[in-house]
């Protein structure tokens, strides 16, 4: 370079410098103009998450910010943990039994008290007895071989599933000999039969807290509820004319009972807080019991339930939620769709009430479809199984499948996002359960069986222990639970030449066996077999009957709000199955309790068997396992052939559609999708990136895949519950905007 050259590049940067120095200041200016804006943003972000119905997902769409983000700003709208985990504090001792979540993680159980025996029976066929289902010639089902070493059993690869350095459960198993033939029996004068009563009606009400709407069958008025707490709740509703009738208030919006819920650290805590606050003079909270009365609160995150009593006054304030979700429908609009909900259950079932929650409606629906004709099968009760097996089934027969996709399993970004869900899916498997008291069908005798009977077997509604081997080339999802690492957790074993031990239905051993990606080998270690009924089929067609004439009212009804009724009466059909069968669980009996704080604030002493489960300015509260109680309509076989079958069916199901070309049933499932496309299941859904799903045939039956998101471009696969649901949010708002 020489001092031209020099001088001529001064003059350059000079040039650069001049247009440069304004562009710096309006940056500047800009920078300064944004952090304002962010600093307003996590302002206003953190205001929002003050309120006890915000979520992360919503927000953070509003802020253009991620979930993490939001999170991070308000680590309070985190996850909390399973949302189905039972309530803690009630103002009095009370049953938590109100609300059964089939589509959420159970109460933790306490198994059986026998020890776990060897995988291996005792008494052993010769080895090598195999029993071949369908076109799988290399692969079936077998008695395990007897050998020198037991503990080279499991000598498969196991790669760990579940969090390092946690164990999986070991599930419990039939004693051997005379101690697990004494499980096989009846308990002795319990047995299901129909009521000889009809349960009392209850008054209700409909009101919106954030409005003050109240809405019942004597009129609409608007109340001034302050803060809305229980005393102002309970003085303004009954300081109304003619409301001395209801006895049961829907909260259908304003959610009050999460008042002041970033004073506490779980949400839960903040239900307890405004349950037991003040009361108006004259109020208790309810302590006598009746027919299809409880006594005491329920304490639930999101569906709480109070029982107060004034005199001869009775009342519950309880969340519309329990039965659907109202999605910002007005008290009428609810209102009016409870009466639609009377209306289409009137003609199948002569004495419906509509009971607190759909759980507890579904129930008493079904004992008045038990037989009471003379002769009848079945005509004096379905018979309650002993409690070792009631124990068993509790603790090794699994609710819905729920379960997150994640990269590696799956490519850190995918083509698209689609959500498909089987309507009304637990009608498709109430044909056929199991009645009276079960056969134990041992290794040995399962051995001794004939192809045929074996075969019969397994398609009849039963419950195995079973040792299973995924294929070695094995490249899709798992298709069996096994126990995980806590009380109640579930996974699906994926990995190729892992070897497992489980107990499955008899419906999803038989999906392993017969899938149409490749045959599972399944080894028979024991099992309860059940002779095949249909107890639930009345009850269940009935519903669905119910059902399908409220989705027909609603896409045909001239008159919007009534169509919204509807709509919302028909999901509430479904809560009532959904619920119902859970409610045939019959898990362990949990009661809770509060008490008030003494002196100084004091922790009071707790009943005999009870634990600490929270703390409160004024009230402790406690909860206590009482074990299983003797209840008549206590049918955990039921429960657990249906969940069964649903699992099965989120794998691999027929539709009500046929092939053109064949005549058969298509099929539909997360099998019949390319392996590495499936992103999560929830359920009866099926998250994937794969856009053939969106094609399923839709025909309106029940258990039909009806897709309800779709996003057809790339995505980032998510990696957390929060991103999931964020996901799921924006996929259903897309698919519903294709519609507009």
């Amino acid at each position: 370079m020489d001092n031209k050259e020099y001088s001529t590049g001064l003059s350059e940067l000079r040039a650069v410098r001049d247009e440069l120095k304004p562009l710096e200041r309006e940056l500047s200016q800009l920078q300064a103009k944004v952090g304002k804006l962010r600093d307003r943003r996590a302002e206003k972000i953190r205001e929002l998450g003050g309120y006890a119905k915000a979520t992360s997902d919503r927000i953070a769409t509003a802020a253009g910010l991620g979930v993490i983000d939001i999170v991070a700003l308000v680590p309070s709208l985190a996850p909390q943990g399973a949302p189905g985990a039972s309530g803690e504090p009630p103002a009095t001792e009370t049953v938590a039994g109100d609300q059964l979540a089939a589509q959420a993680p159970a109460e933790p159980i306490k198994e059986t008290t026998a020890a776990p025996r060897p995988d291996e029976p005792q008494t052993i066929e010769p080895s090598g007895t195999v029993a071949r289902l369908g076109p799988a010639p290399a692969v079936g089902i077998s008695v395990p071989e007897v050998l020198a070493e037991p503990e080279q059993a499991e000598a498969a690869p196991a790669p760990a599933a579940a969090g390092v350095g946690e164990a999986e459960r070991v599930l419990p198993s039939i004693p051997e000999g005379a101690e697990g033939d004494r499980w096989f029996h009846a308990e002795p004068g319990l047995a299901s039969k129909r009521p000889n009563f009809r349960q009392a009606v209850r008054q209700m009400a409909f009101l919106d807290t954030g409005t003050g709407v109240l809405v019942w069958q004597g009129g609409t008025v608007r109340l001034d509820l302050g803060q809305a707490t229980v005393s102002e709740i309970l003085t303004a509703v009954y300081a109304v004319p003619s409301t001395d009738s209801i006895e049961r208030i829907y909260v259908t919006a304003g959610d009050p009972w999460h008042q002041g819920a970033e004073r506490h650290e779980f949400l839960k805590d903040a239900v307890a807080a405004w349950l037991n606050g003040p009361l108006p003079e004259g109020w208790t909270v309810e302590s006598s019991r009746g027919k299809d009365r409880q006594a005491g609160h329920l304490v639930h995150p999101r569906n709480p339930v109070g029982r107060w009593q004034h005199g001869d006054q009775h009342t519950e304030i309880r969340s519309v939620g329990e039965w659907f979700d109202p999605e910002g429908a007005d008290p009428a609009t609810v209102r009016a769709a409870f009466v639609e909900l009377w209306k289409a259950l009137r003609p199948h079932f002569e004495d419906v009430v509509l009971m607190g929650s759909p759980s507890q409606t579904g129930r008493d629906l079904w004992s008045r479809t038990i037989p009471t004709k003379a002769g009848a099968k079945w005509a004096d009760g379905f018979p309650v199984m002993s409690q070792e097996i009631r124990g068993l089934l509790h603790a090794t027969a699994g609710q819905g499948r729920t379960e997150l996709i994640t990269p590696p399993r799956v490519p850190e970004r995918v083509p698209g996002w689609y959500e498909v869900d089987r309507t009304f899916a637990y009608a498709k498997h109430t044909w056929a359960s199991g009645v009276g008291v079960p056969q134990r069908i041992t290794a040995a005798r399962f051995a001794a069986m004939s192809e045929k009977e074996q075969s019969n077997a397994l398609f009849a509604p039963s419950h195995w222990q079973v040792r299973v081997t995924v294929p070695k080339d094995w490249t899709h999802v798992g298709l069996l639970p096994a126990p995980a690492p806590g009380e109640r957790a579930w996974h699906y074993p994926y990995e190729g030449g892992r070897t497992f031990t489980t107990w499955a239905g008899g419906a999803e051993v038989n999906l392993a066996l017969r899938n149409p990606v490749a045959p599972w080998r399944i080894e028979i270690l024991d099992g309860l077999l059940w002779e095949s009924g249909d107890p639930l089929k009345s009850w269940s067609t009935k519903l669905r009957e119910a059902w399908q004439a409220l989705r027909a009212t609603a896409e045909i009804h001239g008159d919007e709000q009534q169509r919204q009724a509807c709509r919302l009466a028909s999901r509430a059909v479904r809560s009532i199955l959904l619920y119902g069968i859970g409610t045939f669980a019959q898990r362990p009996r949990i009661t809770t309790g509060s008490l008030e704080l003494g002196v100084g604030g004091a922790v009071p002493d707790l009943p005999d068997g009870a634990r600490l489960t929270g703390i409160t300015d004024t009230h402790v509260t406690w909860e206590r396992n009482q074990g299983f109680a003797r209840d008549q309509y206590a049918h955990p076989e039921w429960a657990a052939g249906v969940w069964s079958a649903a699992r099965a069916a989120l794998l691999s199901v027929s539709t009500s559609s046929k092939d053109p070309a064949t005549g058969k049933p298509l099929k539909a499932g997360a099998l019949h999708l390319p392996p590495g496309s499936i992103l999560a299941f929830r359920t009866d859904a099926i998250y994937t990136s794969a856009s053939v799903a969106a094609d399923w045939p839709y025909g309106g039956e029940p258990g039909d895949y009806l897709l309800k998101g779709r996003m057809p471009w790339e995505q980032t696969t998510p990696r957390t519950d929060e991103e999931f649901y964020y996901l799921q949010g924006l996929g259903r708002q897309a698919y519903e905007s294709e519609g507009m």
